[in-house]
């Protein structure tokens, strides 16, 4: 692509609305520049809204997304996420590479409309139906990578090393053929995809759970990445029940047995719903950070995560999509405020008196800031070297019309609904954020599964 300038009447640059933003894009696609209070050269475009960086989801599982809105009825005396487990697994054992196609180019679709651009795909569903390999062994695993390019959004793929059934268990269940994995197959899968040299595409691994990878697996695993810079990302204390289980079996909780291992930036606990304020110190400390799903969390009754511990302790947060039952993030951080709120009883709980005053902002500027680390790259956002990836608002769509413009971050989160975008770009180029084709391919795999 050739340079490009943009220019903008507001745009969120370090943690505040600025006014006449001009922003340069070099020719591969990233920021160079950015200059506030400049009046629009000739050869700029200009921007029909205000200016916002997009975010990572650092969390998703696209296959979920065949599942969404299916799992909402109940005809037993109890429901909770073990069961939902065992009704999402038929879908996971029919899914073909060319369905999983269709259903993930439909989801980065969706996932460009909720204001992400780059996707942490958490990818553990490898083999055939029957846990065979597929002749190229990362058929399902470039069947994603074919509908990120389709769509043109980022994507971090996760290899998951998925080897037991449970903490006291050795193997899988038959329900879960198609996700074995040991360190090794993780690796080997990590380093070919890196090294295709695909665009917009990179990987890095993933640890399923405590319960799925035992000590030696995740050992193995550790010894195998060594010092590459690549994300690790793991499913941790997500229900009551697996801090039950781990404190059984081992005789410690989840995250502190996590931290024992010996964490460092390059990992992200996901979830982390039932933490001590000692765990999370522990977290802290290594540098890692955690990534919260409060839509799948709230649709599975997982439980609320201790958010202002996590914030008050700086550790690194973003937000996932996970099962696809939300697709955006603004959807997201209203929901990671409004359990808080719920649990509380009180307001703007994630709001900092004196420093950041806006729950919105904390909550935004937060992830944003962890979003590079969770997708394993470099830096992201409105700065220079990130990709020039960003956001048009639409001040007309419901909750933002009438706004001052010091609000307008404020009514995205808590007031917006229906469509805010005006434009989405990745990499300086605007990207589709509906398409009937894919909609159609999508609603046809549906009809073939659910037949």
């Amino acid at each position: 692509m050739s340079p490009t300038t943009f220019h903008a009447r507001l745009a969120w640059l370090d943690g505040r609305w600025q006014s006449d933003v001009l922003m340069r894009v070099g020719a591969d696609g990233h920021w160079t520049e950015f200059v506030a209070g400049e009046a629009p050269p000739a050869d700029a475009v200009r921007l029909d809204g205000p200016v916002l960086p997009t975010l990572v989801d650092a969390h998703s599982h696209a296959f979920q997304r065949a599942f969404a809105g299916l799992s909402e009825q109940r005809d037993s005396d109890s429901d909770d996420f073990w069961s939902w487990r065992d009704r999402m697994y038929g879908v996971a054992l029919r899914v073909t590479p060319a369905q999983l196609k269709a259903i993930a180019a439909q989801l980065y679709t969706e996932l460009l409309a909720g204001g992400y651009t780059q996707v942490c795909e958490f990818h553990y569903l490898h083999h055939r139906e029957d846990g065979s390999p597929y002749g190229d062994e990362l058929a399902m695993a470039m069947a994603l990578a074919e509908a990120a390019q389709e769509t043109g959004i980022g994507l971090t793929l996760l290899p998951v090393l998925y080897a037991h059934a449970g903490f006291a268990q050795k193997g899988l269940r038959d329900t879960q053929r198609r996700f074995r994995t040991d360190a090794g197959w993780v690796w080997r899968a990590c380093e070919r995809i890196n090294a295709a040299g695909l665009p917009l595409v990179r990987a890095g691994v993933a640890v399923h759970s405590l319960r799925a990878a035992h000590a030696e697996d995740v050992r193995a695993l550790q010894a195998l990445v060594g010092d590459a810079d690549i994300p690790i990302h793991v499913h941790v204390a997500e229900q009551q029940q697996e801090v039950d289980d781990c404190l059984a079996a081992t005789g410690k909780r989840p995250i502190d047995l996590l931290a024992d291992y010996g964490l460092d930036p390059r990992w992200h606990l996901v979830h982390a719903t039932h933490s001590t304020r000692d765990e999370i110190a522990r977290i802290a400390a290594s540098g890692a950070g955690v990534v919260i799903c409060p839509g799948t969390e709230g649709n599975l009754g997982d439980g609320l995560a201790d958010l202002p511990g996590w914030l008050d302790a700086d550790v690194p947060l973003t937000v996932g999509s996970d099962s696809q039952v939300t697709r955006g993030w603004v959807e997201e951080l209203r929901w990671l405020e409004y359990g808080q709120r719920l649990g509380q009883q009180r307001r703007n709980v994630a709001a900092r008196p004196g420093r950041q005053p806006s729950t919105a902002a904390r909550l935004f500027d937060a992830c944003v800031a962890g979003s590079s680390r969770a997708a394993g790259l470099d830096v992201w956002g409105l700065r220079i070297g990130a990709r020039a990836d960003f956001l048009v608002l639409d001040t007309t769509s419901s909750g933002l019309a009438g706004l001052p413009d010091a609000a307008l971050l404020d009514g995205l989160v808590f007031a917006s609904q229906g469509p805010t975008w005006r434009e989405v770009y990745v990499a300086g180029q605007r990207r589709a954020i509906d398409d009937p084709g894919r909609r159609e391919r999508f609603v046809d795999t549906m009809n073939a599964l659910w037949r």
